[in-house]
């Protein structure tokens, strides 16, 4: 076995200490240690064990966030301890690790080989569901180095898919002689545009503006349509969608953003059009801000 494979095994072997014994906030060095020697004598890479361990009760509050926003249909009691902890390892090497070191294909794969060695039946297949959600979710980094396309692998079939619609916009106020756009922080660590579930019976407009008074309190006025995105998403349990998001270029007054309680995200800001290039935004949505920042110059 592998020092690093062995090490992970070290890291879930102590969080589950923690987590069965009430998740207190305490020190677990000694923990660590006795599982060192009794599970790893010899390990020449402990330091790994040690920092991964803290690395993952450092971020473990947005963690669960982000488990919750990628398996809805599973609370976090509802998770085995082994199965939440191996969500925990992965998440945070796929989003807060050193990537030269460990690649996001590999926290992947280490997290899937844990969940078949110390998981139940389906853990593998939860482990797998969930990860590769999240990964799909920030763009799959990565994927042009360390993944290639198998000859047999055959495409997915999108008119056989399921399709959830969404509405979005970017949201733009004057305040002075200043231009201003709302944006909204994603536990991903992106700002990304204010969308919604557009239900049945709800026109894309009706439902966008819907949506975004519930999600940011603001009232908007739906100007034009900018475009529109599609992809396909995977959950953990009820398997593949086709998601259909419909944004549109949006006025409203300026006036503070009130972010409404959600597990998906965290923050909602007004940004001038000088900000916006410094932001770490999806590159889906890049095309849309450039395109509403060329509308609105010419206003």
């Amino acid at each position: 076995m592998a020092n690093r494979h062995l090490s992970r095994s070290i890291v879930l072997q102590t969080l589950f200490e923690w987590d069965f014994n009430g998740a207190k906030e305490a020190p677990l060095k000694d923990a660590i240690k006795r599982n060192l020697n009794e599970f790893a004598p010899g390990l020449e890479d402990d330091e790994f064990v040690f920092s991964l361990t803290e690395q993952v009760l450092k971020k473990r509050g947005v963690i669960d966030e982000i488990i919750g926003k990628a398996a809805p249909d599973w609370p976090m009691d509802k998770i085995s301890i082994v199965d939440r902890n191996i969500l925990r390892i992965g998440l945070t090497e796929l989003l807060f690790g050193d990537r030269k070191q460990v690649p996001p294909k590999v926290a992947i794969n280490e997290a899937i080989e844990l969940a078949k060695t110390f998981g139940g039946e389906n853990s593998g297949k939860f482990i797998n569901g969930v990860l590769g959600a999240v990964y799909k979710e920030i763009g799959e980094p990565g994927k042009e180095e360390t993944s290639k396309k198998k000859k047999n692998d055959e495409p997915v079939d999108k008119t056989k898919l399921p399709v959830e619609k969404f509405g979005g916009a970017v949201i733009y106020a004057e305040k002075g002689k200043e231009i201003y756009l709302a944006l909204v922080h994603d536990v991903f660590g992106y700002w990304t545009l204010s969308k919604g579930h557009i239900d049945e019976g709800e026109s894309e407009k009706e439902g966008t503006v819907k949506r975004i008074k519930e999600e940011i309190s603001l009232d908007v006025e739906i100007k034009e349509k900018l475009g529109e995105n599609e992809y396909v998403a995977s959950h953990p349990e009820k398997g593949k969608t086709l998601k259909k998001v419909t944004y549109f270029l949006a006025e409203s007054d300026y006036r503070e953003l009130v972010l409404e309680s959600s597990g998906g995200l965290d923050n909602s800001r007004w940004f001038t059009f000088a900000e916006i290039p410094e932001l770490k935004i999806y590159n889906d949505i890049v095309p849309l801000l450039a395109k509403a920042i060329e509308i609105i110059s010419k206003k």
